[in-house]
């Protein structure tokens, strides 16, 4: 189960970052909003973050969360921000999803 909670709480990274970006393309009452729906998702994600270190190791805990938040954040600019998908980007993107998994499988 806390490893389910740790997946969401990486997903909320995710989306507190592209809500950041968002704050930095809009101005106003909307760029308001995107700054709440930061702050939201930023303590959802840290409170999953604490429930899931509870009783998994810190060190790979805190790996994998900030792994999925990089992973799914520079998903996010590629798709939605029309970041540049290079080749490099790609391969090291998939060389850290690659070290995520390996840290799941050696936790016990």
């Amino acid at each position: 189960m806390n490893w389910i909670l740790l997946i969401i709480g990486g997903l909320f990274e995710v989306g507190f970052a592209a809500c950041l970006g968002k704050v930095k393309e809009t101005s106003g009452l909307e760029a308001k909003l995107w700054f709440g729906g930061f702050l939201i998702c930023l303590a959802i994600s840290m409170l999953l973050l604490i429930k899931a270190s509870k009783t998994l190791p810190i060190g790979t805990a805190y790996a994998v969360w900030t792994g999925i938040g990089a992973v799914g954040t520079v998903l996010i600019g590629i798709f939605y921000f029309n970041e540049p998908a290079t080749f490099w980007r790609v391969f090291f993107l998939g060389t850290l999803i690659a070290s995520i998994v390996g840290l799941k499988f050696i936790s016990t």
